[in-house]
């Protein structure tokens, strides 16, 4: 299939290595330095844009890839508190597609599927109170994480005692710490830490006074998260509407 690429960073890069290997071809390469490329008839032949890039840019480049008729598949976080209604809209009812994830890892995809069990289990056990953490590279500028927050909203559609997820202590790239983890009941912590290049650490804490459970996802590099992303352009290519990794991966 022919694929464009916005956003030519680490993770472009090595989409770009991906789909190459799986037998794709690469018809444009969009960055800051060649915006007027969305309106080319590279762009224009691309049967699905790949997009990673930052929060502040994305909804833009949604709007410009469907004016070029390009379904669009996305890991960008950040927009959905301004834009979400819009985009779901023109999804659902104007013919635009959009496949967003905000961690395209298979791995993520199995991990939330038992972090959606387990929340449904520890329902019933009420002594177990529930946080979060989350690590990432020093470059990473969100907090917390787009995947940490899926996370926690999962979590707390399943357990009746949380109603709410909020930032918990931030631990900062120069070695400060901001915030705290005390919350109110109903509400789930999460602390995000900021170190080295790490690609990303998510674990869920259910600690009581007995004993504590905790299950971690932890990336070894990038690749796991551009291959999930190609395997969606892929799934994308003969779909349409608001895609999400529960339409990809079915468990």
């Amino acid at each position: 299939m022919n694929i464009a690429l916005i956003g030519y960073g680490k993770m472009g890069r090595m989409i770009e290595q991906i789909c190459k290997e799986r037998g794709h071809n690469i018809v444009s390469i969009i960055d800051l330095d060649n915006q007027q490329d969305f309106d080319s008839p590279e762009f224009a032949s691309a049967d699905v844009a790949i997009e990673f890039t930052a929060p502040s840019a994305a909804y833009g480049n949604y709007l410009r890839a469907w004016k070029a008729g390009v379904k669009v598949v996305s890991g960008s976080t950040g927009w959905m508190n301004d834009h979400e209604a819009d985009v779901r809209r023109m999804c659902t009812e104007e013919g635009k597609t959009l496949f967003w994830a905000s961690n395209f890892s298979i791995g993520v995809a199995i991990f939330s599927a038992v972090n959606r069990y387990l929340a449904k289990i520890m329902n019933q056990f009420a002594q177990y109170d529930v946080r979060m953490e989350e690590t990432h590279h020093i470059h990473k500028l969100d907090a917390p994480s787009g995947t940490a927050i899926t996370l926690a909203e999962e979590i707390v559609a399943d357990l009746d005692r949380k109603n709410a997820w909020v930032k918990g202590e931030q631990h900062l790239a120069d070695g400060t710490v901001e915030g705290t983890n005390e919350c109110a009941p109903g509400e789930l912590a999460i602390e995000s830490i900021r170190r080295d290049e790490v690609p990303g650490i998510h674990s869920v804490i259910y600690d009581s006074d007995a004993d504590c459970i905790t299950i971690t996802h932890d990336a070894h590099s990038r690749k796991g998260f551009a291959l999930g992303a190609v395997l969606a352009a892929e799934y994308t290519k003969d779909h349409e509407g608001l895609l999400t990794t529960k339409d990809l991966f079915k468990f």
